[in-house]
């Protein structure tokens, strides 16, 4: 049988797609005020695996990886992705459209999960109207991607930088 038992904490990590450094700026200095200091910041990076978000957003998109310094509980990622949805719509073009798109999830050893209104087959319902992909997950001592994993979070350097903030993830853990 197995018995019911608290989870370990995770890492909080967000994904910022943008074209204007300064709405970055202002989304996640916000973030950084809602959820603790960041403790990881990737350099930005060209988001040209797709053209999904180019009629929103425009053209020469760019993403950033930011990591949190507290961890979190794994079930606080609905309230987070409601949190995110609301202060991506403070930052609309003259469209209407998004200037930025903020992707929460977490990081636990073994696994790498975010955070999607969006249902599918791989995607487990967390609650609120929120679902849970299981993008990528620890294996043979690096994250490898699913088949359904997005190409971006699937090739480097993303991938590679998930592997260090992963490091520092678990160093966390042992030095609370």
């Amino acid at each position: 049988m197995s018995l019911p038992r608290s989870p370990q904490p995770v890492k909080l990590v967000m994904s910022f797609i943008f074209e204007e450094e300064e709405v970055f700026a202002a989304a996640i200095s916000e973030a950084d005020r809602q959820y603790g200091a960041v403790d990881f910041l990737t350099e930005p990076l060209p988001f040209d695996f797709t053209s999904y978000y180019e009629p929103e957003m425009g053209r020469g998109l760019k993403r950033r990886l930011a990591g949190f310094g507290p961890l979190i509980a794994p079930d606080q990622l609905p309230e987070i992705k409601i949190w995110t949805n609301a202060l991506e719509s403070k930052f609309l073009n003259e469209r209407e459209g998004r200037k930025v798109n903020i992707d929460p999830g977490y990081m636990a050893a073994s696994k790498f999960i975010l955070a999607t209104g969006k249902d599918y087959s791989h995607r487990v319902y967390l609650g609120q109207g929120i679902y849970g992909d299981l993008t990528l997950w620890f294996q043979k001592g690096a994250f490898t991607s699913l088949p359904w994993t997005y190409p971006d979070y699937a090739s480097q350097p993303l991938i590679g930088l998930i592997n260090l903030l992963r490091k520092r993830y678990l160093w966390q853990l042992r030095n609370p």
